[in-house]
């Protein structure tokens, strides 16, 4: 057992991506995960595609990235679209290889959850636009026949760490690029991590499992901000600098 680091929801970002690569060498981590949704957002796919494209991890396919390689840029969302439009088809092509789950030694990695990647997994939505911890039935729940003993997920952009009576454990990290959105499905509501920070977690080996640390990185957000204004995204541009929606 290694100690890994887990990355998800990039979302472009390749400001917060350098913080969190930088960190990761600091901390002299060699092993990488990577949960999906790299690229959507009006902020530099491009430069976010040249960072991960030298730097090789096991990576699952996130509900964005399968929109970047299903849908026709007319289909497109706004966020969809900009990822398309700075992208090489390298990456593209890329995205078209990378699986919907994986499974490595005592890892799964998924984005959202086995088998769909839209639901998510350690929180729920409620009729009023709440999100909130999910039971720990239904977290189980969807965890179906994965009898891995770490499961990684992303999607959500909420650091959360859940225990299951199996033993097993339901990590997500958080998101690297993206801390707040808002999304109209089932309802309308917000996800906000109220600051800026670039986020991911690290696995240490310990007896009986893994440690978790989740870590929040201070960087300068400003450059994407900018680029995101310049493509008429305030609210973009509001959620990397303050973590909230505009």
């Amino acid at each position: 057992m290694t100690r890994i680091a887990v990355l998800a929801d990039i979302h472009g970002n390749a400001d917060a991506l350098a913080a969190v690569l930088a960190d990761i060498e600091t901390q002299g981590i060699t092993r990488m995960v990577n949960l999906g949704d790299c690229f959507s957002g009006p902020l530099a796919p491009a430069e976010t595609w040249d960072m991960l494209a030298a730097r090789p991890m096991p990576t699952v396919r996130g509900n964005h990235d399968r929109f970047l390689i299903e849908q026709t840029p007319e289909r497109m969302g706004r966020s969809d679209l900009a990822a398309h439009e700075d992208l090489p088809g390298a990456a593209l092509e890329w995205l078209r290889g990378l699986p919907p789950v994986l499974e490595m030694d005592d890892l799964f990695l998924c984005h959202a959850v086995p088998g769909d990647d839209l639901t998510y997994w350690l929180d729920r939505v409620t009729p009023e636009g709440h999100v909130a911890l999910r039971g720990a039935g239904e977290v189980a729940e969807l965890a179906g026949g994965v009898t891995r003993p770490v499961i990684l997920c992303g999607h959500t952009h909420v650091p959360r760490l859940v225990r299951l009576a199996s033993g097993q454990m339901v990590l997500n990290p958080g998101s690297v690029g993206c801390p707040a959105y808002s999304d109209t499905l089932p309802v309308p509501h917000r996800v906000e991590m109220a600051s800026p920070e670039a986020r991911y977690a690290i696995l240490d080996p310990a007896p009986g499992g893994y440690a978790v640390s989740f870590r929040a990185l201070p960087y300068d957000p400003a450059r994407m901000a900018a680029r995101a204004r310049a493509r008429g995204r305030e609210d973009w541009a509001q959620a990397v600098l303050t973590g909230r929606v505009g």
